[in-house]
């Protein structure tokens, strides 16, 4: 794949932004999308870098979570703020990596994006419900580089 353009279809760029949405409104949680061609550093270490270029680590209750795709690279990593990581159980993280992946072997992209976007606002509302006096802090369009 030579383009971050060609992961995703515009209509499915939208289903993902359509998911974010509806997982973000029972919450205060902030879920971003973030897709890339290649790193040429360690998956994770890019993933955090891209956490906080996209200020995902300013958020009032630290409870950001950013679903990274290197597409070239075949790789991806969910990591959350250290609000959401002090409050999800011990496999959560392991067990929304499965799912995904499990999607991503199928060629399922989108699908596996949005069941990690659901399994995330799920744990995110359980932890950070909406209240009335909570505002969208951050973008949902899917980031590209």
């Amino acid at each position: 794949m030579s383009k971050v353009e060609d992961f995703l279809t515009t209509d499915e760029e939208q289903e993902i932004v359509d998911a974010i949405l509806e997982s973000e409104k029972n919450t205060s949680g902030e879920i971003r999308v973030h897709l890339e061609i290649s790193t040429s550093l360690d998956h994770y270490i890019r993933a955090q870098e891209v956490f906080h270029l996209l200020k995902m680590d300013n958020t009032k209750e630290s409870n950001g979570v950013l679903i990274y795709v290197a597409v070239g690279d075949k790789k991806f990593v969910i990591c959350g703020d250290k609000g959401i990581d002090k409050v999800v159980p011990e496999n959560f993280w392991n067990s929304t990596k499965d799912v995904i992946q499990k999607s991503f072997k199928e060629g399922k992209f989108k699908e596996g994006i949005i069941n990690g976007i659901l399994m995330a606002g799920e744990e995110l509302k359980a932890h950070f419900p909406w209240k009335p006096n909570d505002s969208n802090e951050l973008s949902n369009e899917v980031s590209k580089a």
